[in-house]
């Protein structure tokens, strides 16, 4: 290559612009994943009460599914050649889900818990119109995965709520 040649970024058929678009995106909801997972955790750690036998084993069941969609949403990222966001700093300046106490009963965790279904679903329908306008089918095929099972779960855990 001779120095007038320009270098172009191409990575699987995208510019830089449009890896950026589709990276920055992820990364966003890979911060609202991550927050959302130690949520569960916490909740699992701390629920108690007649419901806890059944919200134990249900958070540990959410929580372990988040950590297997945020790998995959962080090596979703790597294939574009760029850096997933690592650490809890820019988890926490990034997402739109926040942090709770310990100290919620088990009502109030099932409930923080649909309110993040919420976010995220929203966070990657917002993803998945994006990568589908950049012609990406495999994260657009990856989000409607993700879009499905959340959907699944806020319809059980809001069934749970109801007396």
């Amino acid at each position: 290559m001779s120095v007038t040649e320009k270098r172009v970024f191409k990575k699987l058929g995208y510019n830089k612009d449009e890896s950026e678009k589709i990276v920055d995106s992820l990364n966003k909801l890979l911060a609202n994943y991550h927050l959302h997972y130690q949520k569960l955790r916490n909740f699992h750690w701390n629920v108690t009460g007649g419901d806890f036998f059944d919200l134990h084993d249900k958070f540990e069941e959410l929580y372990d599914e988040a950590f297997a969609n945020i790998d995959l949403i962080a090596e979703r990222i790597r294939v574009f050649g760029m850096t997933p966001l690592s650490l809890m700093k820019d988890y926490l300046e990034h997402a739109d889900i926040k942090e709770v106490g310990t100290d919620l009963s088990s009502k109030e965790m099932v409930e923080e818990t649909l309110r993040d279904f919420q976010v995220l679903v929203d966070n990657m329908n917002e993803c998945a119109i994006k990568v589908a306008d950049l012609g990406d089918t495999a994260t657009e095929d990856m989000l409607i995965a993700f879009i499905k099972s959340l959907e699944l779960h806020h319809w059980m855990l809001s069934s749970f709520l109801k007396e």
